[in-house]
């Protein structure tokens, strides 16, 4: 049985990808410090460590006791806008961290490294969808973040020989039967127009709806987490480095989401037009072209519908998220 150590596997993806990884017979161990994840979000099968891989000394000592065959890196600062009010806890954290991490594998002697990239590495991109041939210019401190792992794992791999797999992505969406989204604060499109559907907020924000698109909304990629959690198995057994996207290569406008949201609950959401925010693109979608061709990659969840009622399920069985 393969040993996958699992970064960030208490927050909304790691935490559905450790399940995965379980369902499937790998051993789990998840590493969280769980500064933003919630330790009920840790699957009661995996193993669990407490800790910050800013602990230099505590993450190259664990990963030598655990000695994982693979390495799947969630952990993660990811808030756009504070990425650029406080960019040194980004880059101390997404690239200083994760260097921690990465010295930690070859001391352990792990074969392959997946690490949860971003299509914010792309900035705002020239072509639509988005290939991985396209120029990588962060236009935030977060993709910049992302960005310099991603060249840190390029040059390990080239002098050290570790396999990996950069995986870029937008939004990701959805939820298990056990484990959905809970972020605090939450600033995702599809729970907040959801807390609208439950009525724990009464309405949801449109930041523009005036942008050169089908019906003047931005359009983005919307990812079920079960098809991360695939893509990101996948890539463990890649026999070369690479990155690849992963999209659906179309995307859905944010009045679509609301749309489809009012369709799967049932329930009122009233709509609030808010001024456009300051760097939101109009349309950002990935191809996922190379990873079906390279990685197998199969997703199973390209419609919404069914995207969101799986998100919408979990909310009505966990009404307060991870919260007691």
């Amino acid at each position: 049985m393969k040993k996958i150590l699992v970064t960030g596997g208490a927050g909304y993806i790691g935490s559905a990808c450790a399940e995965y990884l379980i369902d499937l017979g790998y051993h789990v161990v998840v590493f969280d410090s769980l500064a933003t994840g919630h330790r009920d979000a840790v699957d009661k099968r995996a193993e669990f460590v407490h800790g910050d891989l800013a602990d230099r000394d505590f993450t190259i000592n664990t990963l030598k006791r655990i000695r994982p065959d693979g390495i799947m890196h969630f952990a993660a600062f990811s808030l756009v806008g504070e990425s650029m009010t406080d960019p040194g806890k980004y880059f101390r954290n997404n690239l200083g961290a994760g260097i921690n991490l990465l010295d930690g594998a070859l001391a352990a002697g792990a074969q392959s490294f997946v690490f949860s990239s971003t299509c914010a590495t792309y900035g705002e991109p020239e072509k639509i969808p988005i290939a991985e041939t396209e120029k990588q210019k962060p236009i935030n401190a977060y993709g910049e973040s992302k960005l310099m792992f991603e060249k840190a794992l390029h040059w390990y791999s080239l002098i050290y020989g570790i396999k990996y797999s950069s995986l870029r992505y937008f939004n990701a969406a959805g939820a298990t039967a056990n484990f959905g989204e809970d972020h605090r604060p939450e600033t995702h499109l599809v729970p907040l127009v959801l807390q609208c559907a439950t009525g724990k907020r009464d309405s949801i924000k449109i930041f523009g709806e005036d942008y050169p698109t089908p019906d003047g909304t931005c359009i983005r990629d919307y990812i079920h987490i079960l098809d991360l959690a695939q893509a990101h198995e996948l890539a463990l057994h890649s026999k070369e480095s690479g990155a690849y996207n992963l999209g659906t290569g179309n995307g859905y406008s944010v009045k679509e989401i609301i749309e489809a949201s009012r369709a799967v609950t049932g329930r009122k959401i009233n709509i609030e037009i808010s001024e456009r925010r300051p760097g939101d693109p109009p349309r950002l979608v990935g191809s996922s072209t190379l990873a079906k061709q390279k990685l197998g990659w199969n997703p199973k969840f390209e419609n919404i519908h069914a995207v969101i009622e799986s998100a919408w399920k979990w909310t009505l069985k966990f009404p307060n998220g991870y919260g007691k």
